[in-house]
Formats: C-alpha cells, structure tokens, sequence
C-alpha cells in the first residue's frame, strides 16, 4: 500500500505541475501582456485626443482676418 500511494502523491505532483507552469503561468503572462498593450492603446487615444481638442480651441481663438480686398477679386460679365 506504501508504493501505491507514493505513486499516487507523485503522479499527483505532477499534474499539478504541469497545470501551473503549462496554463497558469502563460495565461497569466499573456493576461499581463495584453493589459499592458491595452493602457498603452488608451494613453495613446487619450493624447490624440487633447491633441486634436487643442487644435479646435487654437483655431476658434484666432481672429477673423480683415475684410478681403476688393483688388483682390476680378469682375466679370456674364456672356449670353
């Protein structure tokens, strides 16, 4: 009975070996991995994002340039 339950506590061992470092482990990393990509995905839109309101506030902050010239235009004549 001895032998029997050291095989037993071995195969035991094993597998939960093979169960941690075989799908714990790498599914732990690649949880990691894909959160990280994830933050750097969102910091990045949330830059593009100021970016761009930046961008709208600077241009409806300019000044309406002067009036056009009128030497500016040419005149023409509509020909029937």
């Amino acid at each position: 009975m001895g032998l029997i339950r050291v095989i037993l506590e071995l195969l035991v061992f094993y597998l939960v070996y093979k169960l941690i470092f075989d799908f714990i482990v790498p599914v732990y990393k690649t949880t990691k991995q894909v959160n990280k990509q994830m933050g750097d995905i969102q910091s990045k839109m949330n830059e593009h994002m100021k970016q761009h309101q930046n961008n709208q506030f600077s241009s409806e902050s300019k000044e309406p340039s002067a009036k056009p010239n009128k030497e500016d235009y040419i005149e023409f004549e509509e020909v029937k």
